[in-house]
């Protein structure tokens, strides 16, 4: 498994990923990703998720973005996952938050920060798993959860 950056030969197989049905209103789809990337170009770390020559799916970290009120509690973390729907289940998710935490600590930073809807079918089990922990803090109706680098 590995990352690639985003570039004009992949963007159009990126803008095609599609997660599973009942799951389409967890994430936004990667057209949105990308446009916040866009927006936010010294904060936002997209990246495509590859099996040998197999995208398979598509992640985006925050990097040292301001929280809440506070301009000076700068957080990183996991901003987008998604994973193809036919991709699901191989590992390939596990791989995407181990690599967004290795670039955190490249950046020298000691968490990572995640945000999921608190509901059946969500993510939270798999986040819990990783080791995150909720915060008890909500970011637009979401469990915030932080795992220590």
């Amino acid at each position: 498994m590995r990352l690639e950056m985003i570039t004009p030969e992949n963007h159009q197989e990126a803008l095609a990923l599609s997660v599973r049905p009942d799951q389409e209103d967890l994430v936004a789809p990667v057209v949105k990703s990308l446009a916040e990337a866009y927006v936010f170009p010294d904060n936002a770390w997209p990246r495509l998720i590859y099996d040998g020559d197999r995208m398979v799916g598509f992640l985006m970290a925050f990097l040292g973005i301001p929280w809440g009120s506070n301009p000076d509690d700068l957080r990183s973390g996991l901003w987008r996952l998604n994973i193809a729907a036919d991709a699901q289940g191989n590992g390939y998710g596990r791989f995407a938050v181990e690599a967004v935490c290795g670039e955190i600590r490249a950046r020298s930073g000691t968490q990572a920060y995640v945000t999921w809807a608190p509901r059946a079918g969500g993510p939270e089990e798999f986040y819990l798993k990783l080791g995150f922990r909720p915060t008890g803090e909500q970011s637009g109706g979401q469990t915030v959860g932080v795992l220590d680098l």
